[in-house]
């Protein structure tokens, strides 16, 4: 009797410690299902304060999109390409959206940080001469004996010694005046130069809303003229993108899908725009949105080939375009630049 005593009583003890095992093991697997929930902490830094040229991340963000993909995306506003370099270098952002053309000259300095782009979003870039017809400008030719306005750190003006040989423009007969960026559409706007240097989405959409009539301003895209260069693209700090490729991989497909609600509803994508900026114009912004999307964004390239990507031979003459107005000490190659391993598949790419 004892015996069976014993053993009823080892049995039921038995049972207390598989129940209380089991209990422990649930709650284990609760709180890693909980780590696991919880979303990626990441700093996304605009290299200018933000306008419509931004809204696939602007609705990534207000869409859910991010969020969707486990992310907790913090913006934070550079004061200029270099600057948002600079910050996801030193890991002070994760990611960043800048001027690839300027993280080429980036990545020719000795001790450069490996800093690559995963993601193009403007596949040509904005540079343009934005001129006045009246002032007898219609074509790039047109500019010999005429005077430009360059504001101080204008990138596009970088291309420009490679565009004008290639169109045949002696760059000694064309004045470049230096004024503040704050004035370059004013000056233009009062007649006292012939024409400025900028982004294409920025000073010719700017000159419209001053007044200027449309029918008056010839936008000389850059493009147009045989400039390779592409434009805006984001980039990720490399320790990051080791650590967290799945996040990286997250953030461009919620991108990705930003892009694609912009292209598909404009006016409910700058609503959301608007709704971040301060003193943001709607109609001026819709101006800058659709723009960016037929003369950046939505090429014929990235409808060929899906949206985000590159061509490395393309890349590769840009980066010898712009070694004619800069002096390469350890010129990069596409590969430098330029990570495609984070890209979904080209049919999660391509634009509908």
């Amino acid at each position: 009797m004892r015996a069976s005593q014993t053993i009823a009583i080892r049995c039921f003890l038995a049972s207390l410690i598989g129940l209380w095992g089991v209990l422990c093991f649930g709650t284990g697997v609760g709180r890693a299902a909980d780590e696991v929930r919880q979303p990626v902490a990441v700093q996304f830094s605009l290299d200018r304060p933000l306008d419509a040229g931004a809204a696939p991340f602007v609705l990534a963000s207000t869409r859910g999109l991010f969020s969707a993909e486990g992310l907790a995306v913090a913006t934070n506003v550079a004061t200029g390409s270099d600057d948002a370099i600079a910050r996801v270098a030193r890991g002070a952002s994760d990611f960043a959206l800048v001027d690839l053309n300027e993280l080429i000259r980036f990545r020719d300095k000795a001790d450069a940080a490996p800093v690559k782009a995963v993601f193009v979003l403007f596949n040509k870039s904005p540079y343009a001469i934005v001129a006045r017809k009246s002032r007898g400008l219609h074509a790039l030719s047109d500019l010999a004996g005429k005077t430009v306005g360059v504001a101080e750190g204008d990138l596009s003006i970088r291309l420009w010694p490679a565009l004008a040989r290639q169109n045949g423009i002696k760059i000694k007969g064309v004045t470049l005046n230096k004024i503040s960026a704050a004035v370059r559409e004013p000056i233009l706007s009062a007649g006292q130069v012939d024409a400025v240097a900028g982004f294409s989405y920025l000073s010719a959409v700017n000159l419209r809303d001053r007044g200027v009539p449309a029918d008056d301003l010839a936008v000389l895209r850059y493009a147009d003229y045989g400039c390779e260069a592409y434009g805006f693209a984001v980039i990720v700090n490399p320790a990051f993108a080791v650590a967290k490729p799945e996040a990286v991989k997250g953030f461009l497909r919620a991108v990705i899908a930003g892009t694609q609600l912009a292209i598909r509803e404009p006016e409910r994508a700058v609503d959301d725009v608007v709704s971040q900026m301060d003193g943001g114009l709607r109609d001026l912004e819709l101006e800058r949105l659709r723009t960016v999307i037929s003369d950046n964004i939505l090429t014929g390239e990235v409808q060929r080939n899906g949206i985000g990507g590159i061509d490395p031979a393309r890349l590769n003459r840009s980066i010898d375009q712009i070694g004619e107005d800069f002096k390469f000490h350890n010129r990069p190659t596409p590969s430098d630049i330029f990570d495609d391993s984070f890209l979904p598949p080209l049919n999660g790419r391509l634009i509908n």
